[in-house]
């Protein structure tokens, strides 16, 4: 029997224990977290939304394939295989875009290719900073982009050092 599958029951019920030893009503105050839910919800909507419209036009323009294109000498001058440099730019804009894009490399190249090496690495170093930026912006009252360019050369940097890896190792 694998622990794992009873890890997340035995900690819910855990959660219940402690909170029926220390008297708190479990569903009153799961009903005010969520109330408490609502607010940022109305103030988050307007840049997720913004983000993934904005996502699916740089995908679906074509931009996406021309900047990529243009960026690939740039890419492969550092050590980042050029059939990935979308994945590159992808990734800070769509997690699920950049994993359809990810499933494609392995697909068309083989998992244990250096390519397809390359690119689950960079998946999994990356993150979607403009998804992650809308959040924040969401809740905070300056519109501080600094984060965001730092974000942004932290995924280049990590994508540069991927490959690097995935070539040594």
């Amino acid at each position: 029997m694998k622990i794992a599958a009873f890890l997340l029951p035995v900690l819910f019920l855990a959660v219940i224990l402690a909170a029926a030893i220390r008297r708190v009503r479990v569903y009153d105050s799961f009903a005010a977290g969520a109330a408490g839910a609502l607010p940022l919800l109305k103030s988050l909507f307007p840049y997720i939304a913004a983000i993934l419209v904005l996502s699916e036009l740089f995908e679906a323009s074509g931009l996406s394939q021309a900047v990529s294109k243009a960026l690939s000498p740039l890419f492969s001058a550092v050590g980042i295989p050029s059939e990935i440099s979308s994945l590159v730019l992808i990734k800070p804009f769509s997690g699920s875009g950049s994993l359809a894009l990810v499933s494609d490399v392995c697909a068309r190249y083989g998992a244990d290719s250096y390519i397809a090496r390359c690119a689950c690495v960079l998946y999994a170093s990356g993150e979607t900073v403009f998804y992650i930026s809308a959040v924040y912006f969401a809740q905070s009252k300056g519109k501080n982009t600094g984060p965001v360019l730092i974000a942004l050369a932290a995924n280049f940097c990590a994508a540069v050092l991927g490959c690097l890896f995935c070539r040594i190792l």
